[in-house]
């Protein structure tokens, strides 16, 4: 009886334990399922030509002088996101180099790549600028960043032409540069894990890139195609959750000219486009069907961030998009801002003393004028002061240190697309006129362009003036800032027929007509001498600008005509450099201050906005003539196709009622 009463209620505890464990599994397994249906989601950081300014930097936004971007700071924020979601992904799109002092050490110590590994940067690509080091310098800061045991992003591209260059023999230059890719370890694309999330990365080089570097030895394949391609593998392959593209190409307000949109457009597979090059900032992305464009604009003055998440169909949606600007009450990391502060220690014990200055903090001038911003010189088509004052130190520099050539110089020309910030008013340091002049280097393997001194006859020198009024509309960067040439011209007007005077100044302020068959002796950098060159072959054979030497030959190869002083190139920003600092102390403080000429605008870009009918025909030139006579042959050639159209309904109508009679 007692045993009875002792397990009597054995079989409803086995029961009730039963129960529970069947209970505990159904919800386990709707946990399950609810996890399993949970859509994935990925947040992502992003930027883009950030143009080797890794530290707070000094520019101009709205009128007023502000202070904007660093490393430190983007570390701040990149630490502050993946304390909310550890699985952030931070991304570059190309151009990481050229526009600070920092680059003059870009290859013995590749301190903007280091940077970007010492932020957190996931994967990176190449942009044109990457390759204004020549070959040999992107080996070198490839191989500098690989040696140097700091944490790199990845770099992806996958568009290079290895095929054709191998079949037609690797150059000595394009062997180099494969060797320290495939040292580096540089990929067409890579694979992440982040999260639940399967992430393909591929890097793209755009056309427009590809025509802005002229000392990459390196051949292409058409991008789209290229990237339709890596898309086609990476899915077959890799079957990622994601796709993204770290395009170096560019996005424009022209839909022809909008290779990212044309990518988006034409490989519709890709979820997300990091767009590079064109200093785009795109306040909301662009979607183009299942693909969203972002792009944050130049220098990390702000970065981007967008949430994606994935839907039914596996494709994804923007759930959030922000352009987060990089102020100054953001702390800085404190180990970044060291890194980035060795690194321009470097820079004043190495690059700057070799040019006689004690650090790139020392003031060289007093200027109390407000000037236009880099954005006015490219969108407002007049003339600007800071134009003036850039191409006005170019024909100082070479008139007071070439002594090889005793011709004064007749002109000088900055186009826009040279001029890489603006000056603030107060003191201009030694770093702020780099930074104004920032691209480039020379054969002489130092950073910086040289200038160049060449000789132009007047009539391309006239070209050159309807290539600036006609153009410029086009292709901003190509807006001509001159010194020593005035020009006028009415925007109303037929293209290549804008320029209703051009006329050049001599050393007494004098008009002096142009002489087509005369040379006249022109200093501009090394980059725009390049350029020049190339006029034919980009307006496919109806403009010519023939660059020479002063006895007439022409120039071959630009670098013939490099400018030297003490034996040495003289780089674009030194000469800058040098006119600041020979204007008069006015008040005695032993500091320079910039001269009263740079107050206002002198006439050497008049804008006549006339659309009267007169003023759009009267003097018209050799293209305006050879335009309007092929409209007329096309005019008369429609005519005549018209007529016959007729006399052939005519012909079939009649035979139609001779049929029916």
């Amino acid at each position: 009886m007692k045993h009875f009463r002792k397990n009597r209620w054995r079989p409803f505890v086995c029961l009730f334990t039963c129960l529970l464990l069947v209970i505990g599994e159904f919800l386990l397994s709707s946990a399950s399922a609810q996890a399993a249906a949970a859509p994935k989601e990925v947040d992502i950081i992003f930027f883009h030509d950030t143009h080797s300014h890794l530290e707070t930097f000094s520019t101009i936004e709205n009128g007023e002088r502000i202070l904007s971007g660093g490393f430190a700071k983007i570390k701040t924020i990149i630490d502050k996101a993946r304390e909310t979601n550890p699985h952030t992904l931070v991304l570059d799109a190309g151009d990481f180099s050229m526009g600070t002092l920092a680059q003059t050490i870009y290859s013995t110590q590749a301190s903007e790549l280091r940077t970007l590994g010492a932020v957190g940067c996931d994967a990176s690509t190449l942009g044109n600028h990457e390759f204004d080091y020549r070959s040999q310098g992107l080996a070198d800061m490839l191989n500098a960043a690989k040696v140097s045991g700091d944490v790199l992003p990845e770099l992806v591209l996958c568009n290079i032409d290895w095929e054709t260059m191998e079949a037609e023999g690797l150059t000595e230059e394009q062997q180099l540069l494969k060797d320290a890719f495939q040292a580096f370890g540089m990929k067409e694309y890579t694979i992440l894990q982040k999260g639940d999330v399967k992430i393909a990365l591929f890097g793209l080089f755009g056309k427009d890139s590809l025509a802005c570097a002229p000392t990459c030895v390196l051949k292409f394949k058409e991008p789209v195609a290229a990237a339709a391609a890596t898309v086609a593998r990476i899915k077959a392959e890799e079957k990622p959750d994601l796709i993204i593209c770290l395009s170096h190409s560019g996005t424009s307000q022209t839909p022809s000219k909008s290779e990212d949109e044309q990518l988006a457009a034409q490989v519709p597979d890709i979820d997300l486009i990091i767009s590079g090059h064109s200093h785009t900032t795109l306040p909301q992305s662009i979607q183009c069907g299942d693909t969203y464009i972002g792009s944050t604009g130049e220098y990390a003055r702000q970065i981007g961030t967008i949430s994606l998440r994935q839907k039914e169909n596996g494709r994804w949606e923007q759930t959030a998009y922000e352009l987060v600007p990089v102020s100054a009450d953001i702390p800085e990391d404190p180990e970044v801002q060291k890194k980035v502060s060795d690194f321009f220690e470097q820079v004043d014990a190495t690059y700057l003393k070799d040019f006689g200055y004690t650090s790139r903090q020392q003031v060289l001038v007093q200027n109390p004028y407000v000037f236009s911003s880099t954005a006015d010189l490219y969108k407002v088509h007049t003339e600007h002061t800071l134009g003036n004052l850039l191409s006005d130190a170019f024909r100082y520099a070479v008139n007071t240190f070439d002594t090889t050539d005793t011709h004064p110089v007749d002109i000088a020309i900055v186009p826009a697309g040279t001029v890489r910030e603006t000056f603030p008013v107060g003191e201009l340091t030694v770093e702020d006129i780099y930074n104004s002049y920032s691209l480039g280097i020379g054969p002489d393997g130092v950073a910086g362009y040289p200038l160049l001194s060449i000789y132009i006859s007047g009539k391309d020198l006239k070209t050159a003036a309807e290539i600036d009024a006609s153009i410029s509309a086009l292709m901003a960067g190509a807006t001509l800032y001159p010194s020593g040439m005035n020009i006028t011209f009415n925007p109303h007007r037929m293209i290549l027929n804008k320029v209703t005077d051009c006329y050049l100044i001599d050393t007494e302020g004098n008009r002096v007509e142009f002489e087509d068959d005369r040379l006249y002796r022109v200093v501009c950098d090394l980059y725009t001498g390049q350029m020049l060159g190339n006029v034919t072959d980009l307006s496919f054979g109806l403009l010519s600008i023939q660059p020479r030497l002063a006895d007439g030959t022409v120039v071959e190869n630009a670098e013939d005509a490099i400018v030297y002083a003490n034996g040495k190139e003289l780089k674009a920003w030194a000469a800058i450099a040098s006119y600041l600092a020979s204007m008069e102390d006015t008040d005695g403080d032993g500091i320079s201050n910039l001269s009263a000429d740079y107050s206002a605008p002198q006439g050497r870009k008049i804008v006549e906005d006339d659309d009267g009918i007169w003023a759009r025909i009267k003097n018209p030139n050799r293209f305006a003539v050879g335009i309007v006579v092929i409209l007329i042959v096309v005019i008369l050639l429609l005519i005549l196709i018209l007529r016959l159209l007729v006399k052939l309904i005519r012909w079939i109508v009649r035979r139609i009622r001779r049929k029916k009679a």
